[in-house]
């Protein structure tokens, strides 16, 4: 009887085993997601117009478009550039389809323009010459960066994952002054989230890009607020930012 008993126990706890491994194989399994290279991230971006379109070739969205937000910005980059005594020489790193570049080109002694994306730059090549003007495909993370007074990185580290962040963040070092914009969120809110390098931004975290926080904690002699506009469609804020690095 005690050996039957057993048996009969022996049988159930090994069905009660089996259907849960069955159970178990029939959920889905949670995959972590994969970053994919930022070239291609970036260059898909392009390709399949995620940030909009219109009837040009290239088109990096409507912060690079809308007049509300791109007069503002020019004016008081203008400005700050119009103060130095000869024109310093400006490396636009992320210059997308180069909307807002070209109308800084004559602030600058010269003027070098930079993005992965390698047909993009070979459509602002064609299309935008200067005679102080170039263009360069690089992976601005890895590659080194040209030469120049100031570095500008507008709404470009948004879209980076923080190791590519810090990564730029310490080439930063070889310029006098970086001018940086950032679209955050308004209020109080937890800075740096990381994010996978691609389209979005930190903002679908609640979040955004502070460099002088961890885990960059990026030094600078001063920094100073030129221009806070707020986005027609979207919430919070997009500040630039100039910081004298050396």
């Amino acid at each position: 009887m005690l050996y039957l008993c057993f048996q009969e126990l022996t049988r159930i706890v090994t069905f009660n085993a089996n259907e849960l491994l069955m159970k178990q194989k029939d959920k889905p399994v949670k995959r972590s997601r994969k970053p994919w290279p930022t070239k291609a991230a970036m260059e898909q971006v392009y390709s399949m117009n995620l940030w909009g379109a219109d009837d040009t070739e290239f088109y990096s969205g409507a912060g690079s478009h809308n007049p509300n937000l791109t007069d503002p910005y020019i004016e008081v980059v203008a400005s700050f550039l119009n103060s130095f005594k000869s024109p310093p020489t400006l490396c636009d790193l992320g210059c997308g389809d180069f909307n807002v570049g070209k109308e800084l080109v004559k602030y600058s002694g010269k003027y070098t323009g930079v993005d992965i994306v390698e047909p993009l730059i070979a459509y602002n090549t064609k299309n935008f010459r200067r005679e102080n003007l170039e263009f360069h495909c690089l992976d601005i993370a890895v590659d080194p960066l040209p030469a120049g007074d100031i570095a500008i990185l507008r709404q470009v580290l948004q879209h980076l994952s923080n190791a590519e962040v810090d990564s730029i963040l310490k080439k930063l070092r070889d310029f006098k002054y970086l001018i940086l914009t950032e679209h955050i969120p308004d209020g109080d809110f937890v800075p740096n989230r990381d994010i996978i390098s691609g389209q979005g931004t930190r903002l679908k975290k609640q979040s955004g890009l502070d460099i002088s926080a961890a885990p960059f904690h990026f030094k600078a002699i001063e920094k100073r607020t030129l221009l806070k506009l707020r986005p027609d469609e979207h919430k919070g804020i997009i500040e630039t930012s100039v910081f004298k690095i050396q």
